[in-house]
């Protein structure tokens, strides 16, 4: 069976159940070992615009070589959230050491919590990133939203984010100067097949509509990784492993509709954004220093 089928069978086991947040998260937890395939990540590199010949991985690209891991995980049975429609609303990166495309791997994946949201239930995902020796190297924790009704007395939190999926919203000024890019139609099919997300929202506009967009969207980790790329360029990384810690968080705020052209900018030296060029938000990150690994 094809892979993408074999997710989506796993996915219709429990579409009608509902999630309930106070729930603990299941104890699974999944592990694997890999080294970097260099056309892999050459592919990688020029899809979403890093620098080719940098001697270290980029940023969010441990996501994508543990990515079989996290969608074992959320078809398992025990996962508390349906998989069709969960919609990735944040991630939040932190890389301790640059990582050689040369080194072995130890990666895992699992569910820390459930969280009560305005609109559902909302999950976190850790994902780290270790040496061979058991040095923890970089780890993610990414939050996705089932969407379903919640009980009107329910203490559910405010959303952090308006999600990938979320209704647009309102149109804000005009972005700042910025970078325009140009997305084409066939974008999502084309990091689906480097990323293996194959979610259908993102391959075709018929895939897209059955769940209620009219055409297909970009991959929330597409466009994270995309800024991340911009902001890589012309910076000098080097094989050390002696840089300072870095904290990255990334909110998607609104689906970026396939085809279209987005304005990426930099409010700030630490900050960026991804908007439409009414000005409609799709993307916000912030980076920093982080403490030492836990």
């Amino acid at each position: 069976m094809p892979p993408a089928l074999a997710v989506l069978r796993a996915a219709l086991r429990r579409t009608h159940s509902r999630p309930d947040p106070s729930a603990p998260p299941p104890p699974t937890r999944l592990t694997t070992t890999r080294t970097t395939d260099p056309d892999h990540l050459a592919a990688y590199r020029r899809l979403c615009g890093f620098p080719a010949g940098h001697a270290t991985l980029p940023l969010p690209y441990p996501h994508v070589l543990a990515f079989p891991l996290s969608m074992r995980l959320m078809t398992a049975r025990d996962f508390p959230l349906p998989l069709l429609g969960l919609v990735h609303t944040s991630i939040e990166i932190d890389q301790y050491k640059l990582i050689r495309p040369t080194e072995e791997l130890h990666l895992s994946v699992r569910t820390t919590a459930l969280t009560p949201h305005r609109r559902g239930t909302e999950a976190t995902l850790l994902t780290e990133a270790a040496s061979t020796d058991g040095e923890l190297l970089w780890q993610s924790r990414s939050t996705y939203l089932a969407r379903h009704k919640t009980r009107p007395t329910s203490t559910a939190s405010a959303p952090r984010t308006e999600p990938e999926s979320a209704p647009e919203p309102e149109s804000a000024p005009a972005p700042a100067p910025g970078e325009n890019w140009q997305l084409p139609a066939g974008l999502g099919r084309r990091y689906a097949s480097v990323s293996g997300d194959r979610n259908p929202i993102h391959l075709h506009a018929l895939t897209a509509r059955p769940f209620g967009f009219p055409r297909a969207i970009a991959h929330g980790m597409w466009t994270a990784a995309r800024c991340l790329a911009e902001r890589e360029r012309g910076e000098t990384r080097t094989p050390t492993h002696t840089h300072a810690p870095t904290h990255t968080r990334i909110e998607f705020k609104a689906p970026v509709p396939l085809p279209t052209t987005v304005t990426y900018s930099t409010p700030t030296p630490h900050t960026f954004e991804l908007r439409s060029p009414q000005g409609k938000l799709h993307l916000t990150g912030a980076t920093g220093p982080t403490d030492a690994p836990p």
